[in-house]
């Protein structure tokens, strides 16, 4: 599929602007790690939660924040440990001795852009308090329901090395995550890079000065505009036998469920749209396919004690098919 078939129909100008300045901000704080950047954005505009992993001291935090404060919206970060409850993230009814009643208190999950620091040094009881409102925008206590204010995005990061203290994500939370961004070590030259920078701006506070350059408003036009993209049938075809390839593939215990697929097609209209087009390719999908899938799905335990990994069978997976030209 050759771009020159295909005249713009769609004018991504001022998306692109936007997208453009978000790159910069990042980019100027956190060297290196273009691909974690890229991603960060695509699931904001693809209306995506987003799972980051990676040792401690890659800025994986950092990178949650410095998104979170490029975007003119109401952020809100919760620190997630052993003893914490679900009427800690959520909100609880408090009495209020003035009227006899009860009132409810909104938890820190009420918010734009919500940080989960560490989510799996909680307990299965409070990670599963985010089920509901990750899914359906939505928290229902003691019978009343209440609905999130747009955009709500669920940032959440953790450790995939500490055991102690920690507990394994659910299945079922996992697929709510669009996307699972690995962070990976800096090379020689970006840690060195990274170093001169520190060096230079010693006295200087960077994430104070960064301002926001996309409102609520422009984040909600630009998701519309992306989700009138064009995609062609057969890249509909291709996404649908990529997941279901997972489904019956003798290296997985558990394939991808039906939401992943339309997490490919989502975030691989992002995907183009950032980069100046109206249409998605082959090559947007096959990008966005490891981090939309690797997490959905589990290794085979004769796999696992291969040492392979899930991204290793998306890979595997995708060579396998033909790609639609």
């Amino acid at each position: 599929m050759e771009q020159e078939q295909f005249n713009q129909r769609t004018d991504l100008t001022a998306l692109n602007e936007a997208v453009t300045q978000i790159r910069n901000v990042l980019g100027n704080i956190i060297i290196g790690q273009k691909q974690v950047i890229e991603f960060l954005i695509v699931g904001l505009l693809a209306d995506g939660h987003i799972l980051i992993e990676g040792v401690p001291g890659v800025a994986k935090t950092l990178s949650a924040k410095l998104l979170a404060k490029s975007i003119d919206a109401q952020f809100s970060r919760v620190q997630f440990t052993p003893d914490l409850m679900p009427s800690d993230v959520l909100g609880t009814p408090i009495f209020n001795t003035k009227t006899g009643d009860f009132e409810f208190r909104e938890g820190p999950i009420f918010g734009n852009i919500i940080l989960v620091d560490e989510i799996n040094r909680a307990p299965a009881k409070t990670q599963s308090a985010l089920f509901e409102v990750m899914e359906e925008r939505q928290v229902t206590i003691d019978g009343e329901t209440y609905i999130m204010d747009e955009p709500f995005m669920v940032l959440a990061t953790q450790n995939p090395i500490e055991q102690e203290g920690t507990y394994r994500l659910p299945e079922a939370q996992l697929d709510r995550f669009l996307f699972k961004i690995e962070v990976k070590y800096p090379t020689l030259e970006e840690e060195t890079e990274i170093l001169l920078a520190q060096h230079t701006l010693v006295n200087k506070d960077l994430l104070k000065e960064v301002k926001a350059v996309l409102s609520v408003q422009q984040i909600q036009a630009a998701r519309a505009i992306i989700r009138g993209l064009f995609i062609e049938p057969k890249l509909l075809e291709f996404i649908a036998k990529i997941v279901n390839e997972t489904r019956n593939n003798s290296s997985l215990y558990l394939g991808a469920s039906p939401r992943a697929s339309l997490a490919i097609v989502h975030s691989a209209k992002a995907l183009a749209a950032i980069q100046n087009r109206d249409f998605v390719t082959p090559e947007d999908i096959i990008t966005v396919a490891v981090p939309v899938l690797a997490h959905r799905i589990l290794l085979s335990p004769e796999k696992e004690m291969e040492g392979l990994t899930t991204s290793d069978i998306v890979h595997q997976i995708i060579k396998k098919i033909e790609v639609p030209r």
